[in-house]
């Protein structure tokens, strides 16, 4: 896409979040997390919070990576400072060969959030849509929840990739059919998360990682308004980037491990890029806050195709008006005149 524009546009992962006190009275109303991504109203809500809040250049729908496992089955629950868990992880070969894409009428909270968020939008600015990548989605399936060595999906990975390769393919279905319902039912772009994919050797993020997010955005439609802009953002994987970028995908995300100006360079204009400032440094002060979007912009250089985000989600100890002055300081230093 890398088209011209008169700023930088800029929105956050996870934007609309615990950071915010307006989000955080709206979950306390829901009576849980799982309640209010299954609400559409109040999913709804929450995604237009920080576009009220602050002069953001996208929404992002509320929702949640592990909506599609949930739907097949799999016992979604969250633990208070734990976070996701599955009931019924898949691990045993039986319960893998029962594995299914599920009924998308299962995710219609999803859809239905999607189109009144568009609509209470009125075209203020884009709607984002999301899930996570098949190999991301597996972590969680196999490992019950989250994991700090992906022990469980690495010996799986080794000694049983038959059984690997299964889930993949069952999730690059379910994940692509997803990402199509959310096109038709009003996203105007989507982002595929691949939060685990940086933990894999290299042979392996080929193979289990990149190889199926190549099969879901080959899959990924047109939407009304004709193609829609996708995004691949895989965590701790700066070194993939050329290979990224042959994905079929539209931008990469990058995190702040990886120099903005660097992965301009090796990917060229072959796509755009998405990122990339440390969430931490929004714990600086404004004046801190400012010189890092200052310097990130500077890397980038001129031109063309660069929106500037996190390189991961923001905090929830963030204080909200340091999220404003990021916001700010990106418009003002990277403001431009149209070319005529």
């Amino acid at each position: 896409m890398r088209l011209p524009t008169p700023y930088t546009p800029v929105w956050i992962m996870r934007q609309a979040g615990r950071y915010l006190p307006e989000y955080n009275a709206t979950r306390k109303k829901a009576g849980s997390f799982l309640a209010l991504a299954k609400t559409p109203e109040l999913a709804c809500e929450v995604t237009l919070q920080p576009i009220e809040r602050f002069p953001l250049d996208a929404a992002i729908i509320f929702s949640d990576i592990l909506t599609v496992p949930d739907a097949m089955g799999l016992g979604l629950y969250f633990v208070d400072g734990e976070g996701p868990k599955f009931e019924r992880p898949v691990r045993e070969e039986a319960d893998i060969a029962r594995l299914a894409s599920p009924d998308l009428e299962k995710l219609k909270y999803v859809f239905d959030a999607i189109a009144l968020t568009r609509k209470e939008l009125a075209g203020r600015v884009p709607l984002i849509g999301f899930s996570g990548s098949p190999f991301t989605l597996a972590c969680y399936m196999i490992e019950g929840g989250g994991s700090d060595d992906f022990r469980r999906v690495k010996t799986m990975l080794y000694s049983r990739p038959d059984l690997l390769h299964r889930i993949l393919r069952v999730n690059t279905e379910a994940v692509t059919a997803y990402l199509n319902a959310q096109i038709e039912a009003g996203a105007q772009a989507i982002q595929i998360f691949d939060t685990w994919g940086g933990t894999l050797s290299d042979a392996a993020f080929r193979e289990f990682s990149l190889a199926y997010s190549m099969q879901v955005l080959a899959g990924i439609r047109h939407g009304p308004d004709g193609h829609v802009p996708r995004i691949l953002f895989t965590k701790g994987g700066g070194q993939w980037l050329d290979a990224m970028a042959g994905s079929g995908a539209d931008a990469l995300g990058i995190d702040w491990t990886t120099d903005v100006g660097d992965a301009r360079h090796r990917v060229g204009a072959r796509v755009a890029l998405q990122g990339n400032m440390d969430p931490m440094a929004l714990f600086g002060t404004p004046a801190a806050i400012e010189a890092e979007a200052k310097r990130i912009l500077g890397r980038y250089g001129e031109g063309p195709g660069h929106v500037f985000n996190l390189g991961h989600g923001v905090s929830q100890f963030t204080p909200p008006e340091h999220v404003g002055a990021l916001v700010d300081a990106v418009h003002r230093h990277s403001a431009r005149p149209l070319p005529r």
